[in-house]
């Protein structure tokens, strides 16, 4: 838990020194996400975080907030993003900044073996801190390419990868697939250079590549085109077309040749 903790903040501290010297016109810049600026994207994990905090500190209390999102999710989604991007740039950094400090701490309190209420079931806090890592990855990401920066992956990104590798069901469900009733092999090669390796090693269909390449995939910021991902067998030839670890409907995600691949 400690080492996820560690990982989500450093994560979130990368983007805040890209964004903390940001113009006010820059700030409105649009980002690969339809419709959204750069003020939306922090807006959105702003709100994400306070939602966040709210499920650990009273489940009820976000229950009831989570429901009134789901008759229509990225409606909602949008227009908080829109909502909180509206604050002047000063103060919805000072705001984000805080609510990142904030869930932090409620994510360091949930006692271990303990679950927290979710958006589709009840998940670990280190599961939970895992998904906002995933949002940092990916929102992150759009802001990067709307203002022509590189990312430096970490082998922070391990908690994603993983997160990535446990969704592979909810992603064929969502699609309205049959999920494979085997595991896959699952081999990526770290920022550090190490080896992470998910699922049996005799599995008879296997995905390998770069870690940040599948982080990349799982969070719909790159099509499978534009990175270095290799599948082996049918169902995992199909799951990096679907690829999605967080809740919601499938996403569009990116065009196959939108971003050059990487050399």
């Amino acid at each position: 838990m400690a080492d996820v903790i560690s990982d989500l903040a450093a994560e979130g501290d990368d983007i805040d020194r890209l964004v903390a010297e940001l113009t006010p016109g820059q700030w409105q810049m649009p980002t690969p996400s339809p419709g959204w600026t750069i003020a939306h994207q922090i807006g959105h994990l702003e709100s994400s975080d306070r939602l966040t905090t709210l499920a650990i500190s009273d489940p009820a209390a976000f229950e009831a907030q989570r429901d009134r999102m789901t008759g229509d999710f990225e409606t909602s989604v949008d227009a908080t993003a829109a909502a909180t991007g509206a604050m002047p740039p000063a103060d919805l950094l000072a705001s984000w900044r805080s609510s990142r400090a904030a869930v932090l701490a409620a994510l360091a309190t949930v006692p271990a073996g303990e679950r927290v209420p979710w958006m589709v079931n009840p998940i670990s806090a280190p599961a939970l801190a895992s998904t906002r890592l995933m949002e940092l990855v990916g929102h992150g990401q759009d802001i990067r390419d709307a203002l022509g920066a590189g990312w430096t992956a970490t082998d922070g990104i391990w908690h994603l990868a993983r997160l990535g590798v446990r969704t592979r069901d909810f992603a064929f469900a969502n699609n309205g697939l049959t999920p494979p009733m085997r595991e896959f092999r699952v081999e990526l090669l770290a920022p550090s250079g190490e080896t992470w390796a998910f699922g049996p090693p005799d599995a008879g269909q296997r995905v390998t590549g770069p870690a940040a390449d599948f982080c990349l995939l799982v969070t719909r910021r790159r099509h499978r085109a534009d990175l270095r991902l290799a599948a082996v067998g049918a169902d995992a030839d199909r799951w990096l077309d679907i690829a999605q670890a967080y809740a919601g409907p499938p996403s569009a995600g990116r065009q196959p040749g939108q971003f050059k691949r990487p050399s």
